[in-house]
């Protein structure tokens, strides 16, 4: 038997759902909501500070593990916020965007055998991750339309495998943010196990309707068992400039860091400094952030129910999940496939965020962090949705 093939563990995941539809979504001239990147600009601030560190020849390899002024900023950010005491010498590795300092933090800590706890509906990357780490992910299903678990099912998929869980809130695909009562019983579940938080709080910033997001970390009991992921991608509009980090316990740094190095080396010089100018940036700008996507969101829900979807009002990040049962597709994909091509819309189908693709043939992710003029353009496309009666299978 030839070995020139690819590894076992690349059989077990596909590439990015996400990504496909972006690539459908140009070759087909499509309004793209599917991916989650802003068509508006960063803030001025941000790529000015950018501009001066390359010229400034801010060009070559930072320290490894993060630019001192951004790790300094990151980790006063956090202690000024929710008032956990962070070190930025014993805590804070900066990496290439969020996913890598997921990554990164799984190869940290995973060892074959172990089990990881992801709930479902996922960003897409987390079942792979577990995999390329060497873990067996388990998953735990957050039910519409508050998207929610059974307690008891997720006490249920703990056990002496467990190593750790995956958080994210504000949640991407759903919009849900966990609330204090449903993250202490995740983290009480966490100390009877002695089981790890990976929490990622990409979306921190992004909240609506008088939630508050809780911070993993800032639980009793959690400080020593919380890995904190997040990034400049979604605060800032930056999403190409592949800026993320971890907030981690002392005793689990030295392990990320090493990871890290031999993964990518480290961030984009230049585009470090600027982080360290975007966290300064004053509360009004993130008032603003919040009050400018909350218009966003409601645009594109009052768009959607007009054009019969059913949606899940989200109550944080940039995403709206749908039911489509009521087109009378065959699933899912079918749906998306005749939106982005027929329609010119371009989405992403419910089945890329669960592990059975049967919990999410009846759904759709659309993404809101758009320019309003995109929004009615995709608007009006979608007058040429076909109604279900009118169309010949």
């Amino acid at each position: 038997m030839s070995k020139l093939k690819g590894s076992k563990k690349a059989t077990q995941f596909t590439e990015s759902v996400i990504r496909e539809m972006t690539r459908l979504s140009d070759a087909h001239g499509a309004v793209n909501l599917s991916q989650g990147f802003p068509d508006f600009s960063a803030p001025d601030p941000v790529k000015d500070a950018a501009c001066a560190a390359i010229r400034a020849d801010i060009n070559q390899y930072a320290v490894t593990w993060g630019a001192p002024p951004l790790r300094e900023a990151i980790a006063q950010q956090f202690t000024g916020r929710y008032g956990l005491p962070i070190v930025a010498d014993e805590q804070v590795t900066v990496c290439c965007g969020s996913t890598e300092a997921m990554m990164a933090t799984m190869l940290a800590i995973i060892d074959p055998g172990d089990e990881v706890i992801v709930f479902e509906p996922f960003y897409e990357n987390y079942g792979p991750d577990a995999i390329l780490s060497g873990a067996t992910p388990r998953y735990v299903t957050l039910r519409e339309p508050n998207w929610t678990f059974d307690p008891e099912v997720l006490a249920a998929a703990f056990n002496e495998r467990t190593k750790a869980i995956i958080i994210n809130t504000p949640n991407n695909p759903t919009g849900k943010v966990f609330s204090r009562a449903e993250l202490e019983t995740i983290a009480a579940l966490c100390r009877k196990w002695d089981v790890i938080a990976i929490s990622d709080e990409i979306y921190e910033h992004i909240i609506f309707d008088g939630h508050a997001h809780v911070p993993m970390a800032t639980l009793e009991g959690m400080a020593d068992r919380t890995v904190t992921i997040n990034g400049l991608s979604k605060t800032y509009s930056v999403t190409g400039w592949r800026v993320g980090w971890t907030i981690s316990p002392p005793s689990l740094t030295g392990a990320i860091r090493k990871v890290h190095d031999f993964l990518t080396v480290g961030a984009a010089a230049p585009l470090q400094e600027a982080g360290a100018t975007a966290l300064a940036l004053p509360a009004q700008y993130y008032r603003d952030l919040a009050e400018n996507y909350r218009q966003q969101r409601d645009l594109l829900v009052e768009i959607l129910e007009r054009h019969n979807f059913v949606c899940y009002k989200p109550s944080g990040a940039y995403y709206v999940m749908t039911d489509i049962s009521a087109f009378g597709f065959a699933d899912d994909v079918e749906f998306a496939r005749y939106l982005v091509k027929d329609v010119g819309v371009a989405t992403v189908p419910g089945s890329s965020f669960y592990k059975n693709a049967a919990e999410g043939r009846t759904k759709l992710r659309f993404c809101f962090c758009k320019r309003s003029e995109t929004l009615r353009e995709a608007d009006r496309r979608m007058t040429k949705l076909v109604p279900v009666a009118s169309r010949v299978h």
